[in-house]
């Protein structure tokens, strides 16, 4: 094998050359962790992925998510894509593709439904978080403002403190006061070393996930995402934290029962504008499930030299 085929897909938006940027390898059987690896640095997205067959034939394929520097168990703009991009094709190792696609990841089983038009073109796609909401540790709004070269004053603490959250993957996560803030923070390389230090869990280099609220709907939300650690130096869409952030949000609302529509607007300040649709459902004061889904567009295909 010399060569091997890509696709490149605009995720989270329906403009081309918006949202968050993925490229995904619909046939990446052949191909050693390193191979993989090496790919992924050379495209510099944040996430590129790896269609293989299933271990359980009852699945649709196995998905492995790259970033440039390490293999990650979730991540939500790269499932949506490659929903994306397999119910479009159609056909996945010989079996034709149904509405509904089910990957095999490290962090679990991923569900993927498939959002088509009027004229039943495939345009987008819908995923269920694959493990509950999980909280870490608590951050001190000290290291939050070191990590974004904000002031600590700037970081809202009434809802709830900077925390680390995951449904597959974790983030630390904060509120701040307004959007100009939000909009000047900047990654400082150092302060997040010294958090990977103090707070990063496992072997996951710490990200961070801020976010403001729009003054004329607290539920559509703009957000950042800095991973400079991992050379993501700003992310245009994260759907794995959007759905850690919603999760988290909803849980600590006093109503026991549940179903919350959430916006989440990301990569504005990239000029990658995003919309990560969120439904978060509660019963019986337990979240019941996490649906992270947005549209998408194709860019590129070609042939990737070995």
């Amino acid at each position: 094998m010399d060569s091997i085929a890509y696709v490149t897909v605009d995720v989270f938006t329906s403009e081309r050359f918006s949202g968050n940027q993925l490229a995904v390898i619909p046939d990446g059987r052949g191909l050693s962790d390193a191979q993989m690896q090496h790919i992924a640095a050379e495209f510099r997205y944040s996430e590129v992925t790896f269609v293989l067959p299933p271990d359980d034939p009852a699945n649709t394929a196995k998905v492995r998510i790259f970033t440039p520097t390490m293999e990650i168990p979730f991540a939500g703009h790269p499932n949506v894509g490659t929903a994306f991009v397999l119910g479009g094709q159609g056909d996945i190792f010989g079996k034709l593709a149904g509405n509904v696609l089910r990957f095999e990841e490290k962090a679990g089983l991923v569900e993927a439904a498939l959002i088509r038009d009027d004229g039943r073109h495939v345009v987008g796609a819908g995923i269920f978080a694959p493990q509950p909401l999980s909280l870490g540790p608590q951050i001190d709004s000290e290291t939050i403002a070191s990590c974004a070269s904000i002031e600590a004053c700037a970081i809202r603490t009434e809802t709830h403190a900077p925390v680390i959250v995951s449904v597959g993957l974790p983030f630390a996560v904060a509120e701040l006061t307004n959007l100009e803030t939000l909009s000047s923070a900047c990654p400082n390389t150092a302060g997040f070393a010294e958090a990977d230090r103090r707070y990063s869990p496992n072997d996951d280099q710490f990200a961070l996930f801020l976010y403001a609220r729009l003054p004329q709907n607290p539920w559509h939300l703009r957000a950042r995402m800095f991973a400079p650690l991992d050379n993501v130096i700003e992310d245009p869409a994260t759907g794995s934290a959007s759905g850690a952030l919603s999760a988290l949000l909803v849980s600590l609302l006093p109503d026991s029962d549940l179903d919350m529509d959430i916006v989440i607007e990301q990569g504005v300040e990239m000029g990658r504008r995003s919309m990560i649709e969120l439904n978060v459902r509660k019963s019986e004061g337990l979240l019941r499930s996490v649906r992270i889904a947005g549209r998408c567009i194709s860019v590129m295909q070609g042939t990737i030299s070995l």
